[in-house]
């Protein structure tokens, strides 16, 4: 089941795998019949709802996750790469393990994330069909990218780095132009698809 103002983009992504899509407010705003099946929770009950309030999610030593004030959600608006927790979800039957994957769909409006089985081991990266070679990058830049793909902001990198937040930024943008970017989530997208991460 989908809100009314479910958009193409989102509507194109919400098969095969348990997904559910959510806004700015973090209002579910659709919850596809893959994640029915593995929460056994309709979508009825979900969508408009919040997604923190549905999932009442922990990490596995029980702290919360899920709540008003969300980081994953602060990330993403931000446009911060997220690594993809494995959390503790509210399910019919008690709770289970999932992996929670979290992407930007429209810009900093709509959000997505999968629920996966944790057990399920991730397919090989495979090389891009067209053949692409990854960019030139420093080893100083490479560092910065794949801290940048653990979910860490500039000003974290610049503190375990010892460099200046401003060094940090000009780094990431030199990363955004050898991929052809404009978003660092793109970015480090492209750099998994390459190996490079």
């Amino acid at each position: 089941m989908t809100d009314p103002g479910t958009s193409r983009s989102e509507r194109e992504l919400l098969s095969g795998a348990p997904m559910f899509t959510f806004d700015a407010n973090m209002n579910i705003r659709s919850w596809n019949s893959a994640a029915e099946r593995l929460t056994g929770i309709p979508a009825e009950e979900v969508v408009g709802h919040a997604c923190w309030e549905v999932l009442c999610a922990h990490d596995e030593a029980g702290g919360l996750v899920c709540h008003t004030g969300c980081s994953f959600h602060r990330l993403l608006t931000e446009r911060w790469p997220v690594s993809p927790p494995t959390l503790v979800i509210k399910t019919s039957t008690g709770t289970r393990r999932a992996h929670v994957p979290m992407v930007v769909v429209e810009d900093r409006s709509l959000f997505a994330a999968l629920l996966l089985d944790p057990g399920a081991t991730a397919s090989p990266i495979s090389p891009p069909a067209d053949g692409a070679s990854p960019p030139a990058l420093t080893p100083r830049q490479l560092t910065v990218l794949r801290m940048l793909a653990e979910g860490k902001p500039a000003r974290t990198i610049a503190g375990d780095l010892h460099l200046a937040e401003t060094t940090v930024r000009n780094h990431i943008r030199a990363i955004l132009r050898a991929f052809g970017c404009n978003s660092q989530l793109t970015a480090t997208a492209k750099a998994r698809n390459l190996g490079l991460v």
